[in-house]
């Protein structure tokens, strides 16, 4: 990588880091003693000598290899990890995702209604950090949907990988945040889960140029992980963060590679995935008859 698009990373990782902190960059520069001006220009891609990075790094509670972008970035922060995804998205070539029940990015307009309620329930009431958690929301909102529409602009390939028991207990349970949360309509939530369920097999049988779908009959692996690949670089996103059914964005850390040994060890284990995963019309009669047909008899 040249030594331009290597500091404009820098200033991707920084802008991240900066939002997932919940600061603004006057927050920043004040707590750097920098101007605004100098945040600003660190984040287009001109970043500062190691000693000031440093500092920031410190303030931001990253590493500075993190921000740098050595080794495995860290990103303990929902809003930070989306972010990075976001970036990775503007350029990318192909998706390969698994992340359950349903890939963010293949959902409907719907989803992106309920989702701050979803994530609202999701919070307990008795967390200390409550009030700044649900602050989160709104910029995480704004993120996924600037997701949502790059990919729509841009329609680079994606592999969407669905495990089946994860879309049946979508089903069952519903588009909900937390059991028996006492402000949910659940058959609500539960009618919402089967939409995007449905959505999903409109996609096995119409197939949309550029969108392969696999149904997983067998066991998936715990994490959720993003395959990110462009002409020049392939990187890994692994995640504990969740945007589904009991929806996770405070508790965990998620990591970023782009080291050989981690693409090519998700590459293999993706494509042994793909290759058993029920496809196209197959697929959608599986889920109608296994994972709707269930649901609407419960």
């Amino acid at each position: 990588m040249d030594l331009m698009s290597s500091t404009a990373d820098v200033g991707r990782r920084l802008r991240a880091f900066r939002m997932g902190a919940g600061l603004t960059p006057e927050d920043l520069a004040a707590k750097a003693g920098v101007s605004r001006a100098a945040i600003y220009r660190y984040e287009s891609g001109k970043p500062p000598k190691v000693d000031t990075l440093g500092k920031i790094a410190d303030l931001l509670g990253v590493s500075l290899p993190t921000l740098l972008g050595v080794g495995i970035e860290y990103v303990a922060s929902a809003v930070s990890f989306f972010e990075r995804m976001r970036q990775l998205e503007e350029d990318v070539d192909q998706i390969t995702v698994m992340f359950g029940p349903i890939s963010y990015l293949l959902t409907t307009d719907r989803y992106d209604e309920l989702l701050p309620k979803v994530l609202d329930e999701s919070i307990p009431e008795d967390v200390g950090d409550r009030k700044a958690a649900i602050r989160e929301i709104g910029a995480l909102m704004d993120i996924l949907k600037t997701r949502k529409e790059t990919f729509r602009r841009r329609t680079p390939s994606i592999v969407s990988l669905v495990s089946a028991a994860e879309l049946d207990e979508f089903g069952r349970v519903g588009f909900v945040g937390a059991h028996n949360h006492p402000s949910v309509n659940l058959a609500e939530r539960q009618k919402a889960a089967r939409d995007e369920i449905e959505h999903i097999v409109h996609m096995l049988r119409e197939q949309p140029i550029g969108v392969q779908i696999g149904v997983v009959i067998d066991s998936m692996p715990g994490a959720s992980f993003q395959i990110f690949k462009r002409a020049d670089k392939a990187q890994v996103a692994v995640s504990p963060f969740r945007l589904g059914a009991f929806a996770n964005i405070r508790v965990g850390v998620a990591t970023i590679t782009a080291a050989a040994e981690a693409v090519q060890l998700y590459g293999g284990m993706t494509d042994r995935l793909w290759r058993k995963s029920l496809k196209g019309d197959q697929a959608a009669d599986f889920i109608e008859k296994t994972v709707l047909k269930n649901g609407a008899a419960a």
